[in-house]
């Protein structure tokens, strides 16, 4: 659990995931993880230490493609979870309204890329999609604590 974590990771987790933190990389990290990510095949980002995606969609409004890097909880069914948390942000993350508009995205994870439908995870998916994705990561119940709002949580199925 969190206290089996390396110091750096527990120190990380702890800042990304406070108020200031949050904040700032709320408006700063897809600026540089997605070009970044590009450009190494996504070996290296902010994230590196986690499971981490380029998500695309396309824009409910707008209908521009959207790129933005995401976590993600891999499935046993072999689709994946990703969680609307926006760094404990009182509103949901501009992708979530996106994927309720326009349920098809495209999923880069190490350079290789897959088309996938999206759909909110039912309500008995959520329990355990939440456990997982906060022992990877536990700045989840944190962002939880402060969001004021239930936490979206996609389930990503690549397109056969």
């Amino acid at each position: 659990m969190a206290s089996t974590r390396p110091f750096y990771l527990r120190w990380s987790e702890r800042l990304v995931s406070s108020r200031l933190g949050a904040s700032f990389f709320r408006k700063t990290m897809h600026h540089i993880d997605v070009p970044l990510m590009k450009l190494t095949k996504g070996r290296v980002s902010f994230a590196s230490a986690y499971p981490v995606m380029l998500l695309t969609t396309t824009g409910a409004k707008s209908g521009k493609q959207r790129t933005v890097p995401v976590l993600y909880i891999e499935r046993d069914d072999g689709g994946m979870a990703i969680i609307g948390t926006r760094f404990g942000s009182q509103q949901h993350p501009g992708w979530v309204h996106n994927l309720r508009k326009h349920p098809t995205a495209t999923v880069e994870i190490k350079g290789e890329r897959q088309t996938c439908a999206a759909r909110e995870a039912a309500e008995d998916e959520r329990g355990p999609i939440w456990a997982t994705a906060n022992e990877m990561y536990s700045g989840y119940d944190r962002y939880a604590a402060r969001a004021n709002r239930k936490i979206p949580i996609l389930i990503l199925t690549p397109a056969t």
